[in-house]
């Protein structure tokens, strides 16, 4: 490179203090790799961080209900629904809902790190909770929990946490539910580009 850069301007940097420059540029770089997702290949599930408001129809007490999030990597396809809390029977519940509301099963899980999926966090060797991986084992699918503190590696949930936060939890923010009934409600997304959609309750 630097031969060629000289060619061009003869009087330029020498090597050594093109390099010292090239090197200070290079470290600046955010450098990202794009992934390429098949159909069917992965399903990236997360909570999202807003949640919503139960009333417990005995009590009166308010509940934060939390919303699960699943997304399927090559279409963006994407699957929301609220639970009573993130424990074990909640997480598996909402992956069995999920694989049914997709129509199938991918060939790969890729959560995040949340104790209900993922019993110890190892970068190499994670230890998936048992109940998860019977889940896995029973669908036949794979789980890859994303590395910790590493957000790409989950881009898709994160970007479908999104979008359900800004358009339908937005919606529902001061909404209180008597109820939670999973498949009550279809939210459908109508529009090209997610700068332009709208949420609509039928």
């Amino acid at each position: 490179m630097w031969q060629e850069y000289k060619e061009r301007n003869p009087d330029g940097y020498q090597y050594s203090w093109y390099c010292h420059n090239y090197q200070e540029w290079a470290a600046r770089l955010d450098v990202v790799m794009r992934h390429e997702h098949l159909a069917g290949e992965k399903m990236f599930v997360d909570y999202a961080g807003q949640t919503a408001n139960v009333i417990d129809q005995e009590t009166g007490e308010i509940h934060k209900a939390q919303i699960f999030v699943a997304v399927l990597g090559a279409s963006n396809y994407t699957y929301a629904e609220a639970t009573l809390s993130q424990q074990v029977e909640d997480w598996i519940g909402s992956h069995v809902r999920a694989f049914s509301f997709f129509g199938g099963v991918t060939e790969a899980i890729v959560p995040d790190n949340l104790k209900s999926g993922v019993s110890k966090v190892c970068r190499y060797e994670p230890d998936i909770n048992p109940t998860y991986h019977d889940l896995a084992n029973y669908y036949q699918t794979v789980v890859l929990p994303a590395r910790v503190r590493k957000p790409r590696d989950k881009a898709k949930a994160e970007a479908g946490v999104l979008l359900v936060e800004r358009w339908i939890l937005a919606r529902l923010a001061d909404a209180i539910f008597d109820r939670l009934v999973h498949s009550a409600h279809k939210i459908k997304l109508n529009g090209e580009s997610m700068r332009k959609k709208n949420a609509n309750l039928t």
